[in-house]
């Protein structure tokens, strides 16, 4: 098991490259001084696992905040995502080259299908996920992605592409949280060695509603946020916690000071549906 013991700590991806194991989310955080000002407050709380995507509108925020960090760019790690609109060789090309203009960046960490089956492409998605595909490979050979990977896929997805791909996605980042495990997919995950990453650990807040996990949170002397992150790291997922407040995103990187027993584990592990499932991908109407 990977070592806890602090935010930089890495997993090491399917082609060898290090991820710091705790990411900082910026979906649904509005572009301009917001974005910038979290991803600012994120970095000088130490992170350097930055995740963003085109369909968030604030890359640019991002990049802007990470120029004017000071933090070196090789100790950062870098995410966004390809958008439903961008599917297809060409359009995929042209895609990553604006997201890293907009981000002032010459490479991103990670380049990712943001989802497998946009409703415009229903009766194309395997193809057109293929030729998506083949340009983030040639932009991971040409170095402007060090790793590749997808988001929301399921394993029908993920041996369609597994077809004709030349390299294994590295990630797959999904809606994971105590009361969406998805287990199907993360075993399919571990399986072909792509990372877990959860793109909304916290349910999106709504896990905060469920009384338990503040007894646990009590019993920890940690906020129930903190449990909940600590619980994705031990179940050796990624999780990517989002919030624009200082003193959230500050108290949300203090995950290595206690361990959750194996029992309050299966307690967290026990909580499917309370706060809401993933999104199906062939039904989205996006």
């Amino acid at each position: 098991m990977t070592a806890l013991t602090k935010l930089t700590d890495t997993y090491t991806l399917n082609n060898g490259t290090k991820i710091p194991i705790v990411g900082f989310g910026t979906w649904q955080t509005p572009d301009g001084q917001v974005a910038y000002d979290s991803v600012l407050a994120a970095l000088k709380a130490g992170y350097r696992h930055i995740d963003t995507a085109a369909a968030y509108g604030n890359e640019e925020s991002v990049g802007k905040a990470i120029a004017d960090s000071g933090v070196a760019r090789e100790d950062l790690f870098v995410t966004t995502k390809l958008w439903n609109a961008d599917h297809g060789y060409d359009a995929a090309k042209k895609a990553l080259d604006t997201s890293l203009a907009k981000l002032g960046l010459d490479y991103v960490d990670l380049y990712l299908i943001h989802w497998p089956n946009p409703a415009a492409m229903r009766d194309n998605w395997e193809q057109l996920n293929a030729d998506t595909w083949r340009a983030m490979e040639e932009a991971y050979t040409a170095r402007k992605a060090r790793a590749i990977g997808v988001s929301n896929f399921r394993p029908k997805h993920l041996d369609a592409l597994l077809k004709t791909a030349k390299v294994v996605p590295a990630v797959n980042q999904i809606f994971l949280n105590p009361s969406d495990m998805e287990d199907e997919v993360v075993a399919y995950n571990r399986k072909h060695d792509i990372l877990s990453e959860a793109y909304s650990p916290l349910g999106t807040g709504k896990i905060f509603s469920i009384p338990e996990l503040k007894t646990l949170a009590d019993k920890y002397d940690k906020s129930v946020a903190q449990v909940v992150l600590r619980w994705s790291l031990q179940h050796g997922f990624l999780p990517l916690p989002k919030s624009v407040h200082a003193d959230r995103i500050e108290q949300n990187t203090e995950l290595f000071d206690f361990e959750l027993s194996d029992d309050d584990m299966k307690v967290i592990d026990g909580f499917h549906g309370v706060a809401g499932l993933a999104n199906d991908p062939d039904q989205v109407n996006f």
